[in-house]
């Protein structure tokens, strides 16, 4: 039994071992040579899972330590019979913590309120929902749009385009997927209204670089189109800049990991269905007032010190990969 690991998940060295032969590998060196004979692969979204890398190798098992999923091809693997497992929703206090933090700056340096503004939520899964519940909390007005979630329950949301056009602050929160590549375009961004604060944290190619050059457009961006090779004139223009760390909480990624494990375990029939990582405290989520969060955010997530080095021209895959995981606290 082989498992093939991308050695840039935490957690998780030495915890397969007892049970299987285990390769660990970087993401973006995965190769048909080193998947060939394995059984299960962990991965990150540097891996792309393809015909190309898995044709004709005995893998039965792909397990995401992500919630992204673009980096898969779902149809190839339905049609081989390989199970894809993700880690969704593994992160999303992480993400709502970093999104709380960009808007906390925000209203600090343009000096607004919550109860002053439309807060725009395009994609109100995992990440989403949280967000709107303690953005209404603390008094923002919220418009959302979820045409998947529309489509199974009706309910309360619109348009992409009302959604541009009404809202002072937009945070896009969707997957990849074919209908939500190029989604904030040369065409979009002009639908939404001056001087409006766009953040992104979802996926890169959700935005096209060139359309968010518009000129009274503030930008808060930790994921970016063509990543790591980033365009540089989107970076010195976004206010905000982190190299895809927004979901890089402490316990964001060991749910990661241990939904990964435990994926693999129940595939292969391993005593690990149950695995978490040692040492790691859950935090239970909780209320917390604006004024609260304002105070304290910056100790947990001071997103202009984690901005900086982005700008300075230092990798980002460096910056990524040694990043220094933040505690969730809410």
């Amino acid at each position: 039994m082989k498992v093939v690991i991308d050695r840039a998940i935490p957690f998780i060295k030495g915890v397969l071992e007892p049970f299987a032969e285990v390769v660990y590998a970087d993401g973006i060196n995965f190769s048909r040579e080193i998947v060939a004979d394995a059984d299960a692969l962990i991965i990150r979204t540097r891996t792309k899972c393809n015909a190309a890398l898995l044709e004709s190798s005995k893998v039965r098992i792909i397990a995401t330590a992500t919630i992204g999923f673009d980096h898969i091809d779902l149809d190839y693997c339905k049609e081989h019979g390989i199970e894809v497992a993700i880690a969704a929703g593994c992160n999303a206090r992480g993400v709502l913590q970093w999104v709380s933090a960009v808007l906390a700056y925000f209203s600090k340096q343009k000096g607004y309120s919550p109860k002053q503004k439309t807060l725009g939520i395009v994609g109100v899964g995992n990440v989403g929902s949280i967000v709107k519940e303690y953005a209404e909390n603390w008094g923002f007005k919220t418009i959302c749009c979820d045409p998947p979630r529309k489509l199974r329950e009706g309910g309360d949301f619109v348009s992409l385009e009302e959604v541009l056009a009404s809202a002072d602050i937009v945070t896009l929160h969707t997957p990849l997927d074919s209908t939500t590549r190029g989604m904030i375009n040369s065409t979009t961004i002009q639908q939404l209204k001056h001087n409006a604060i766009l953040i992104n944290a979802s996926r890169g190619e959700v935005a096209e670089s060139q359309a968010l050059l518009r000129e009274d457009l503030t930008l808060a961006i930790d994921v970016w189109e063509h990543e790591p090779n980033i365009d540089q004139n989107v970076l010195q223009k976004a206010v905000i800049s982190t190299p895809h760390i927004a979901g890089y909480s402490l316990q964001g990624k060991a749910n990661a990991s241990a939904l990964a494990v435990r994926a693999v375990a129940k595939h292969l029939n391993l005593p690990l269905t149950e695995w978490y990582p040692e040492g790691v405290e859950r935090v239970a989520p909780k209320e917390l007032s604006w004024q609260e969060m304002v105070d304290s955010i910056e100790s947990y997530c001071n997103i202009v010190k984690e901005s900086a080095p982005l700008k300075k021209g230092e990798s980002f895959e460096a910056l990524r990969d040694n990043y220094n995981y933040r505690m969730e606290y809410f």
